[in-house]
């Protein structure tokens, strides 16, 4: 046992670092002076949405495929559950190695990453509501096909590979006190610990999970671990994980100082705040931290420096304008009204001068007329418009009070 009675030491953790040179990409770090001034910290993004297969999960596999292969006759293959950004990282070391892949995916995985996983050339199959489900049929192939069983978290040679991720945080931001890790399973962010904390045990390490799937709530208060609902839903669908690793548990409780939630319209406005910051795209479950910290979730000491994983970017492109018009509503730069006038000829002309003057730009119209909440001989107009803040929209709904209409903000923001 290591000096910290956890089966991996530093020199285990570098190891394994140097095993992923040349496989795994060095992934940037990068300082964000707009939110660090508007936040009052220091912060770097470490950007593991653009690692190779676009996400940390690219390690873990490829470490555990390595020690594999270094132990002994090599596998038939392997198989692996996985929401979609495991898999991708098995599919790819998989292949890099010679080996089958089998791969089983929730039904409700996201196209992009089932498609992604195929051209990797992974066999794909899909079955249950959730993890927990794919996992049945997972174990039952690999025992019937003689394929070793890659874990997505709870494995020390995946824990190991999560590592280097924290390894190069230390060493890109040496004077780091603060690190914001997404959490589902716990592999990365018991790897990112380890790495942070066996080198300097002061630097404060903060995990964070889904309002929705929020297992870990309470794990550092009492070491319980939370029922979630079976019906949970969440866009951060890559830490949909309702049963913690054992192993990471380990460490979590050792090297993690608070774990916090965000729920999914705070996710939404850190994937716009993501994209809008370093034009790069983070999926759900990649922008918690992100997320965590615009909320004001995570205490921030004076002088804190921090560093802030964005542990993904394979998000599923039907949410991406859902995500950004909801993030643009939240910050008071989209807006929907409902304007009730007179239905005659001349009334969208005057509503839509009186809108032009005010700057704001107007992206759809629609009318109802013959609806019960619509008087006899009115009609009610409906404009989705960019605004430039929340300050703008109160200007125009007061203008528009001012002619004695009467509007609805359906957005009710």
């Amino acid at each position: 046992m290591a000096a910290n009675d956890l089966p991996l030491d530093l020199a285990a953790l570098r190891a394994a670092h140097a095993r992923l040179c040349g496989v795994v990409s060095r992934t940037p770090q990068w300082h964000n002076d707009a939110l660090s001034a508007e936040l009052g910290l220091s912060l770097q993004f470490k950007l593991e949405n653009l690692q190779r297969t676009g996400s940390f999960k690219i390690r873990g596999a490829t470490h555990k495929i390595g020690r594999l292969l270094a132990q002994g006759p090599p596998p038939a293959g392997v198989v692996a559950v996985s929401a979609g950004n495991h898999a991708q990282g098995v599919a790819r070391a998989a292949a890099l190695a010679g080996l089958r892949a089998v791969v089983v995916m929730p039904v409700s995985a996201p196209l992009t990453k089932i498609l992604a996983c195929r051209k990797l050339g992974a066999d794909v199959r899909l079955a249950g509501d959730n993890l927990e489900q794919a996992a049945e049929l997972a174990h039952r192939i690999a025992a019937e096909d003689g394929l070793a069983f890659l874990h997505p978290y709870d494995d020390w040679d995946v824990v190991a590979g999560q590592a280097s991720c924290g390894l190069e945080m230390l060493e890109d931001a040496p004077d780091m006190t603060l690190a914001v890790v997404p959490l589902g399973g716990g592999g990365l962010l018991a790897g990112v610990a380890l790495a942070l904390k066996l080198q300097n045990p002061a630097i404060r390490v903060v995990g964070v999970q889904t309002d929705a799937v929020a297992p870990w709530r309470r794990f550092l208060v009492d070491g319980s671990i939370e029922e979630v609902s079976p019906g949970a839903h969440t866009i951060a669908d890559g830490i949909r994980v309702k049963r913690p690793g054992e192993h990471t548990r380990q460490v979590i409780a050792r090297h993690v100082d608070e774990i916090v939630t965000v729920d999914d319209n705070a996710i939404a406005e850190a994937i716009v705040t993501l994209l809008e910051r370093t034009r790069t795209i983070g999926e759900g479950a990649g922008v918690v931290g992100l997320a965590a910290l615009l909320q004001g979730k995570i205490w921030l000491g004076a002088d804190e420096r921090a560093v802030c994983v964005i542990s993904g970017g394979n998000v599923d492109m039907t949410l991406v304008g859902r995500s950004i018009d909801y993030g643009l509503a939240s910050s008071g730069r989209l807006m929907s009204v409902a304007v009730t006038v007179a239905d005659a000829p001349g009334m969208l002309m005057r509503l839509l001068k009186t809108v032009a003057e005010l700057g704001i730009n107007i992206r759809h119209v629609e009318h109802r007329r013959g609806e019960l909440h619509v008087p006899v001989g009115m009609t009610e107009i409906i404009l989705q418009m960019e605004t430039r803040d929340f300050e703008h929209q109160r200007e125009l709904i007061v203008h528009l009070v001012g002619e004695g209409l009467t509007v609805r903000n359906l957005l009710g923001l």
